[in-house]
């Protein structure tokens, strides 16, 4: 018999993907590259839009919130100047309110930052 008799057992054990934790991350995301090409007047809103399009792919929840304040951060030098980078924390949370069609969310919060230098994804314990 050969090794490949062993390969059933490979996913077992596991019984939630990864997807399904909940979990809180912050990331760095260039908007600068997002955002080359594209007109003054619709700047500011693909922005918000690259930024919730970020956080679908990353934390694999099609609900997304952007929070108040990053929305403010990215609007905040206008409709044309948007900041090249934004650092955001991605939370990963359980829908709880009402019977939502996704069991969980991902939440897009503004972590304000000096310098992104030397900035890396790092996980954030939940608070």
């Amino acid at each position: 018999e050969t090794h490949r008799a062993m390969s059933p057992k490979k996913g077992e054990g596991k019984k939630t993907s990864r997807a399904q934790e909940i979990v809180t991350r912050e990331y760095t995301i260039n908007l600068h590259k997002r955002l080359h090409g594209i007109s003054f007047k619709t700047r500011a809103p693909r922005a918000v839009k690259e930024i919730r399009k970020f956080a679908e792919k990353m934390m694999k929840t099609s609900d997304v919130r952007v929070d108040t304040k990053l929305n403010k951060a990215v609007w905040g030098n206008g409709i044309r100047n948007v900041p090249f980078r934004v650092r955001i924390r991605l939370a990963r949370k359980r829908n709880d309110d009402e019977d939502a069609k996704e069991k969980l969310y991902t939440l897009v919060t503004y972590v304000p930052t000096v310098s992104f230098k030397g900035l890396q994804t790092q996980n954030v314990d939940a608070e």
